[in-house]
């Protein structure tokens, strides 16, 4: 993403809005196994605007379901608050571009989740090989994200 189109991403009042809506967010388990489950059952998921980061999408997923269950707690608030302050923005119904605007809702979403996926790859890859290291953990639990 350019830097102008970050800044209109990041600047946008609905951004703001996703972004303060993350310490209540985070502060409650319950409320980040709903947004998530939530935005799992997106079916814009599932657009070919969403298929070059599907992967890493569900990976943020399921790092904020094993989060909000305790179980993986290796990463920054920073880095947290990022991830869920996109998927608050993806699940808005009215954001920057609204969802409802055939063909184009979904673009700023898309665009928005990139940015953040790239800025925290680092920790996604962390959990990923957490993931693979604990699978005993987390296998009957979340096998139903993918």
């Amino acid at each position: 993403m350019s830097t102008d189109k970050q800044s209109r991403f990041l600047e946008s009042w609905a951004y703001r809005k996703a972004k303060s809506l993350v310490a209540t967010t985070v502060a409650a388990p319950e409320r980040l196994l709903q947004l998530v489950s939530r935005a799992q059952g997106f079916k814009a998921l599932s657009s070919s605007r969403f298929s070059d980061i599907l992967g890493q999408t569900k990976a943020a997923f399921r790092l904020v379901r094993c989060y909000a269950k305790g179980h993986y707690r290796d990463i920054s608030i920073e880095s947290l608050g990022l991830i869920v302050a996109s998927i608050i923005y993806f699940v808005m119904p009215i954001d920057t571009l609204p969802d409802f605007i055939v063909a184009l809702g979904f673009i700023d979403d898309a665009a928005l989740l990139t940015w953040t996926l790239n800025t925290v790859a680092a920790d996604l890859d962390r959990f990923t090989q957490w993931e693979k290291d604990n699978e005993s953990v987390i296998d009957a639990e979340f096998e139903e994200i993918d």
